[in-house]
């Protein structure tokens, strides 16, 4: 009986020739593509958009001079929708299995499995979060994680950057050139990113670092961010008066759900190579969830664009 359970359960599992998981700038770019190349394809994302409707203003995405996370989501969104894909929004992918006849078996947590011939991993990173009180409230109201997305629009502003790598660093030189005054908050008693960096950071005159300093809080007037409040080695608790709040304490790339056999480097970023091919055949991936230098929206389009063609190619080949 619990054979032909199973064979009857295969029977009506879809088979696909791609499944793309996850909705936002490298997921919808390879959709698009694919639809372009006429696969039968599903895609399977927590939402359209993902994290690019957290960028606050978009000011460097090509062809369009001014625009907002939220509004170039959406952009993407009717894009794909366009071409009528099978979407699966809502739904977070928990395991993708290569099984032995080389196909596919995807699973989401509504429990359902999907086959395909080859799977694109596009779920990207998620910025680390500080924790600390007024961090959600002021969320894109003066607390953001992206300098090179948010960074312009303070310029002459008084700014504070949160972190202690080269992320952070890479923040406070970019700010300086725009803002009026930069503080760095390191909880650290020293910096931990490259020498080359830490030396323009500390021999900048518009930079203020403060080191050992744990942020405890951020706060505003209800509407927007005003100030962080942070404790020095010794306990004392401080406020530092700014205008936008920088955090750069890392990413978690979203990258669980890959088989093991599956590179990743030590931070769990998937390996990949020019093609967007993992260590697996036939499983590709694009975007903040690979191990690739920049973070970028128009980056990850572009990764998206680029593994999804590889797919096609691995497709045909089979």
């Amino acid at each position: 009986m619990g054979v032909l359970f199973y064979i009857g359960l295969l029977y009506f599992v879809r088979m696909y020739d791609l499944i793309i998981i996850g909705g936002s700038a490298a997921g919808a770019s390879a959709g698009i593509y694919a639809a372009r190349r006429g696969l039968k394809f599903l895609v399977i994302a927590k939402d359209l958009g993902g994290e690019v409707a957290l960028s606050g203003e978009v000011e460097n995405w090509l062809g369009i001079k001014h625009t907002t996370g939220i509004e170039l989501s959406q952009m993407f969104r009717e894009h794909i929708e366009s071409y009528k894909p099978e979407i699966k929004e809502g739904y977070l992918v928990t395991g993708i299995v290569k099984d032995a006849d080389g196909m596919f078996t995807v699973t989401a947590d509504d429990g359902a499995p999907y086959r395909a011939k080859a799977v694109l991993v596009a779920t990207g990173a998620h910025s680390r979060l500080l924790g600390v009180p007024g961090e959600d409230t002021y969320r894109l109201k003066g607390v953001s994680y992206c300098t090179v997305c948010d960074g312009p629009l303070f310029s002459g502003k008084r700014v504070v950057t949160i972190g202690g790598g080269n992320s952070a660093l890479e923040s406070a030189l970019m700010l300086a050139d725009i803002a009026s005054h930069v503080t760095v908050i390191n909880k650290n008693p020293a910096f931990k990113g490259e020498a080359s960096l830490i030396e323009k950071v500390t021999s900048n005159p518009k930079i203020e670092v403060l080191y050992s300093a744990m942020t405890t809080e951020i706060i505003g007037d209800g509407a927007l961010a005003k100030g962080v409040k942070y404790k020095d080695a010794a306990g004392v608790e401080h406020t530092v008066d700014m205008d936008g709040a920088f955090v750069h304490i890392g990413q978690t790339p979203n990258s669980q759900m890959v088989p093991p056999e599956c590179t990743k480097d030590a931070f769990g970023y998937i390996a990949i190579g020019l093609d967007g091919a993992t260590s697996v055949a036939g499983l590709f991936a694009a975007g903040d969830v690979t191990h690739s230098a920049h973070k970028q929206i128009i980056i990850a389009a572009g990764q998206g664009a680029a593994a999804a063609l590889s797919a096609v190619q691995y497709i045909n080949r089979l």
